[in-house]
């Protein structure tokens, strides 16, 4: 009902507000991370607005999953205008996804696995479509980098934590140096078995 405002509120109010963090460097960081990206089959969970155009290539092949339809109406209308002829947007839910087995060279989820009720379930679906050398790229708050009184909704995993529960589905877990606020960047790729 409100995801024609999602932009709007994440821009004034959640970034600067919540996070403590400028959404222009965030973009500047996921960019440096993702344009090298090219030719790829990419999956985005929880694709929200379709924010992916600051930072993927137009030359992947894209896949984006969430639960709102009225926010893949608003990905779709930017996936079309910025270039990006082979993309797909699904209305399922991150944990349990469509497709098949191993099928993603790259795999990103920005800002939202924090709201996902089984983060476990999450980690296992992802390396269920994800390819053997596939990468993940992921981003959310730390409760240990929050500096400000705001209240960050969803559940706050510490770095520890969240390491542990990669590595506990075979990830190597990597935190990224980049820093912007209460934000995390980090990469896992899936081990071998």
């Amino acid at each position: 009902m409100f995801s024609f405002l999602y932009d709007r509120i994440m821009e004034r109010s959640v970034f600067p507000k919540k996070f403590n963090a400028s959404m222009a460097v965030h973009y500047t960081i996921l960019g440096k991370l993702l344009k090298p990206v090219t030719g790829q089959t990419i999956i985005e969970f929880a694709t929200g607005s379709g924010d992916a155009i600051r930072f993927l290539n137009p030359d992947n092949t894209y896949a984006g999953v969430d639960i709102s339809p009225g926010l893949l109406r608003l990905a779709r209308k930017k996936f079309e205008r910025h270039g990006f002829n082979r993309f797909e947007l699904y209305a399922a839910d991150a944990c349990t996804t469509p497709f098949q087995d191993h099928l993603f060279d790259a795999a990103i989820c920005n800002l939202s696995m924090n709201f996902f009720p089984d983060p476990d379930q999450f980690i296992a679906e992802l390396r269920r479509v994800l390819k053997t050398n596939g990468q993940f790229y992921g981003s959310l708050p730390l409760p240990e980098r929050k500096t400000s009184k705001a209240t960050i909704h969803g559940t706050l995993y510490p770095l520890d934590a969240l390491k542990k529960r990669f590595e506990d589905h075979r990830f190597h877990f990597d935190a990224l140096p980049d820093e912007n606020g209460a934000l995390l960047y980090f990469k896992a790729t899936p081990k071998d078995k």
